[in-house]
């Protein structure tokens, strides 16, 4: 057994790197770091509750994603306007995020809450594709056929590709307020930001899940390195309070070494898989977890009592 002191997790040396692992093997088919699900794992498994959990699992991207990024520009599926605007959104995003998770939910109970309303939209969508038997796209591309992006077009108007014989367009400035929102979200959550959009991007945009799990990984790498900036840069101005606020440096790195390979396996293994089938167990994952969550915070009073500080910032930014 190892303690950290940063975090306070007491815990055994492996532990870390094999959860990492089986989680992002899972979650990186859909374009998922796993910082979702490790999210979960160490709040209520290693008790770590405190808002330095949020750059911890910032720092399990910074480590765990390079991987993964690497696999998916190798064999061509990479789209790099969708990286670009996608992590021009979230960064400023996470600034506003990091702010409200440390002055408006720094209580465990607020902080599950939130962890799981966020679960539970996302699970929603997946499962709603899951039902109408969306593939995520127009093209039923199988390891056989051609699985390289080519570009077509990027400008403020929209970024278009052609994968597997159809093309595919977004309007970009839609895609960059809606990464804005969710930059806040990841701020907040301690992901990044990107991994929130891969639901979105499949079932909103219509994009094949095959071309946006290398982008949505990128820009969560991206995003995630501004993240722990911001969160080491507070942590200096509230020293004083005795609140953990810096990333756990050590813990970070155990989860990235383990996620490092799982990413890696599971983006070389995501074009051999049926979309359906990512997209259920991930979909089951995320509705497990933020049933949990929710559930556990009791009644309506409860839960208006936990959102309160959320509605005083929004009061306070309409005021200024």
């Amino acid at each position: 057994m190892i303690e950290l002191t940063v975090s306070g997790v007491e815990t055994y040396w492996w532990l870390p790197a094999v959860v990492a692992f089986g989680i992002s093997l899972l979650a990186s088919t859909g374009g998922l770091s796993g910082a979702f699900f490790l999210l979960p794992f160490q709040v209520s498994m290693l008790g770590f509750t405190n808002p330095a959990v949020s750059p911890t699992n910032l720092v399990f991207n910074i480590v765990a994603i390079p991987s993964g990024v690497y696999r998916f520009w190798r064999e061509g599926r990479m789209v790099w306007p969708l990286v670009w605007t996608i992590a021009l959104g979230t960064i400023p995003g996470l600034l506003v995020g990091a702010y409200v998770r440390i002055n408006y939910l720094p209580d465990p109970s607020a902080f599950k809450f939130f962890v799981g309303m966020v679960l539970l939209y996302i699970g929603g969508r997946l499962g709603v594709d899951v039902l109408k038997h969306r593939t995520g796209g127009k093209s039923n591309s199988k390891a056989s056929r051609e699985f390289k992006v080519v570009p077509l077009e990027f400008g403020l108007r929209r970024i278009g590709y052609r994968f597997d014989g159809v093309d595919y367009f977004v309007p970009t400035m839609v895609l960059f307020f809606l990464s804005l929102v969710v930059g806040v979200i990841g701020g907040i959550y301690g992901i990044g930001g990107g991994a929130i959009l891969a639901p979105v991007l499949v079932s909103v945009f219509g994009l094949p899940v095959y071309t946006i799990a290398g982008a949505t990984l990128l820009s969560t790498f991206i995003s995630s390195v501004g993240g722990v900036i911001v969160y080491s840069i507070m942590a200096l101005f509230y020293k004083d309070t005795g609140m953990a606020i810096a990333p756990d440096w050590i813990l970070g790195a155990m989860f990235g070494v383990g996620g490092s390979i799982g990413i890696y396996i599971g983006a070389r293994l995501q074009r051999y898989l049926p979309v359906r089938l990512i997209k259920a167990i991930l979909t089951a994952c995320l509705l497990f977890i933020a049933v949990r969550y929710i559930v556990g915070v009791g009644g309506v009073g409860e839960i208006l009592k936990l959102i309160m500080p959320m509605i005083s910032f929004m009061s306070e930014c309409s005021k200024n």
